[in-house]
């Protein structure tokens, strides 16, 4: 069993930074691949970036690459999000999830483990 709780939202202006953490609980968070979605008002959850247990294999969705740098600690059970340049496009409640796949993916479905999220607002 995973426990994720994610951490770091909050209001910042447009062209902002804000890093969001999550942390797991459970015996082999180091050997998941590790997920950041969001979830915008009236939208669908929609894959954000992704990693792999050992962080050789990193995924971005278009919309953040080149803005946003996902990573992991896993001595700390942790897995951190780096949103540089935001746009109020990305206003959203992002979630953390662990993946029991042995690879790196982007389908929601593909994810077995959730935290409850954290909201991000960007003004303009």
């Amino acid at each position: 069993q995973v426990q994720l709780v994610e951490s770091g939202g909050g209001l910042v202006q447009a062209g902002g930074s804000l890093r969001l953490s999550c942390a797991a609980s459970g015996r082999f968070f180091s050997s998941y691949p590790m997920g950041w979605f969001r979830q915008a008002p009236g939208k669908e959850r929609e894959f954000v970036a992704a990693i792999s247990w050992s962080g050789d294999t990193i995924k971005y969705a278009d919309s953040v690459k080149g803005r946003f740098t996902i990573s992991r600690d896993n001595a700390e059970n942790t897995v951190f999000l780096q949103m540089n340049s935001l746009k109020p496009e990305d206003t959203a409640v992002y979630y953390c999830a662990a993946s029991m796949q042995a690879y790196v993916r982007e389908e929601r479905l593909q994810y077995d483990y959730w935290g409850k999220g954290t909201l991000v607002t960007v003004s303009s």
